[in-house]
């Protein structure tokens, strides 16, 4: 049993859609555990202090990850260790060495002077915490730094695992990451708080890299610490992650605003921030991650073999399901969002007011899912081809944008009465207090549409005839999601005497029924339309992509 267990996380994916979709799969089973998690979390602390503080704790060992982190990072270190494959194994495990022997002494150099220095950032950041407050983020904050140095480790095993089209172990780490805050919540919560459940995060990222390291060992490619580096190497790297670094940074750097913003808000506008993002990622997890993932080793070689058609071609494939996936799933979540929040996070002491707000929030962000899951495409698209200045420049165009729209919008929410009552109204949330959150949201909103639209523009550019047929798969799935938005509205109406509002299994059953409903009118639509899409996935399904046969698989059909 344990061997066929072993046999299945690490074997390995034949094409672009079967290893696509099986990083879906382990994407939902993901996200099924974050689910999990966050209820645990509402139920137990609510939208309140508490989780305010726990958030706000992951704001600068967070920042760190996503900073230092990306020297090992997949979209910096797989190109280089594609060409490394052309020359020896000796030479790739002399580079893997080199990188995590400096990634190493940065990343934990990075975490003690951070250890130091978070009481003054801490500070500046969450001024609307109290003293007790402030001091609790502080103590875990300097916890929460282990984390970022065990999850850069497991990047590294991770680049190696998808170089050798072995996605379903590093789709797997994910579920042991979550698994470790579940326990955290359910076995230490109760007696330790949220400290109990910052534990059960440092467990987790322990497992996120354990997970990986029989398959790294097995080719004989563990990586081995040396203060003897290879400063060459590095140089060779610097080019691509520095400017990655800065990215990444800019991206994360937006994020911190919100956060900070949202503490000198009313108690528990950090957790509905916060809850709101994380259902709204799902479709970031499940489409955009799992496609650009699976497309990204492809297009490395592609590039690499100067295969430019075959790179524009491979670009406009994952596009085209993107887009077919994420934007009928952006309908559902602003026509279910009051359901969505009510089934998964709707128990305890979060309440039916925490509910609608963060409802209301989901229903912003999500407006942006599309763009969001093309952003993670294009990002690694340019780093494919070893053109790393145009996500730089466009995400620091973007993060400035959150910043500045988010700003003006909290000053013109309260300013203007008028725009006040309307996003109000709107979102059906006209009598709760605290509803100035809102707008931070829908800044990250205004901002990442920015972002999604200056990459595609920049795309285009460097390649040619990128725009032409993705425009017509976005046009109908366009259309598709309309029509299932507005009949699935109607499936609300229809179901909700039926079912009834008033218990959990009512307002599952009226979200579920009135989905299907929609999703049914769109598929028919999208059939009636010829859509390209709705074939080439009845086919993966046709053909049982999950039963798919291991197979070596040529490096330019990955």
């Amino acid at each position: 049993m344990v061997q066929k267990i072993f046999r299945f996380l690490y074997k390995e994916s034949s094409t672009l859609h079967n290893a696509a979709y099986l990083l879906g799969v382990f994407a939902v089973l993901s996200q099924v555990m974050a689910v999990i998690r966050d209820r645990l979390l509402a139920h137990i602390f609510g939208a309140g202090s508490s989780l305010d503080i726990y958030y706000a704790a992951f704001r600068i060992p967070d920042f760190l990850f996503v900073t230092i982190a990306s020297i090992v990072s997949l979209s910096v270190v797989v190109p280089f260790i594609v060409e490394k494959e052309k020359e020896s194994k000796e030479a790739v495990q002399k580079f893997v060495n080199n990188i995590f022997s400096f990634f190493s002494v940065l990343m934990i150099t990075s975490c003690i002077l951070a250890f130091f220095l978070i009481p003054v950032f801490s500070d500046v950041l969450f001024k609307g915490f109290s003293d007790s407050a402030l001091k609790e983020v502080i103590l875990l904050s300097r916890i929460l730094l282990i984390s970022p140095i065990a999850l850069g480790f497991s990047n590294l095993l991770g680049s190696l695992t998808q170089v050798y089209n072995r996605f379903t172990v590093y789709a797997f780490a994910p579920l042991l990451y979550n698994l470790g805050i579940i326990l955290g919540v359910v076995l230490l919560a109760p007696t330790f708080g949220v400290r109990g459940i910052v534990i059960g995060v440092i467990v987790g990222a322990i497992m996120h890299a354990v997970i990986q390291i029989p398959f790294v060992m097995k080719v004989g490619l563990l990586p081995k610490f040396s203060f003897g580096f290879d400063l060459a190497s590095i140089k060779k790297v610097a080019p691509l992650s520095l400017p990655r670094t800065l990215t990444l940074s800019m991206s994360h750097v937006a994020t911190i605003f919100l956060v900070s913003m949202a503490s000198l808000m009313v108690v528990g506008s950090i957790s509905v921030l916060s809850f709101s993002m994380n259902i709204q990622s799902v479709p970031l997890s499940i489409i955009g991650v799992s496609y650009s993932l699976a497309a990204f080793p492809t297009l490395s070689r592609y590039f690499a073999d100067k295969n430019i058609s075959g790179f524009v071609s491979q670009m406009v494939i994952t596009s085209r399901h993107i887009i077919f996936w994420s934007l009928p799933i952006t309908a559902l979540f602003i026509v279910l969002r009051a359901q969505i929040v009510r089934v998964l996070l709707g128990t305890g002491r979060f309440d039916w007011n925490d509910t609608r707000l963060t409802a209301a929030a989901l229903a912003i962000f999500s407006v942006s899912a599309v763009f969001q899951c093309l952003i993670l495409l294009f990002v690694r698209a340019f780093y494919s081809a070893g053109k790393t200045k145009m996500p730089f420049v466009v995400n620091l165009i973007s993060a400035v944008s959150i910043i500045v729209i988010s700003y003006i919008f909290v000053h013109i929410f309260y300013a203007f009465p008028d725009f006040r009552n309307f996003v109000s109204a709107l979102l059906k949330v006209e009598d709760l207090p605290g509803t100035v959150v809102l707008m931070l949201p829908l800044g990250y909103t205004v901002g990442t549409i920015i972002n999604g639209i200056l990459h595609w523009i920049g795309f285009e550019r460097e390649f040619r005839g990128f725009s032409k047929e993705v425009l017509k798969s976005l046009w109908q799935s366009f259309a598709g999601a309309v029509i299932l938005g507005y009949i699935t509205f109607v499936g609300l109406r229809l179901f909700a005497p039926l079912f009834g509002t008033s218990s959990l299994l009512g307002i599952f059953f009226q979200g579920f029924f009135a989905g299907i409903l929609g999703i049914v009118s769109a598929v028919i639509i999208l059939y009636l339309l010829g859509s390209k899409e709705l074939k080439e996935v009845w086919a993966s399904i046709h053909n049982r992509f999950w039963k798919t046969e291991v197979i070596a698989t040529d490096p330019e059909i990955v």
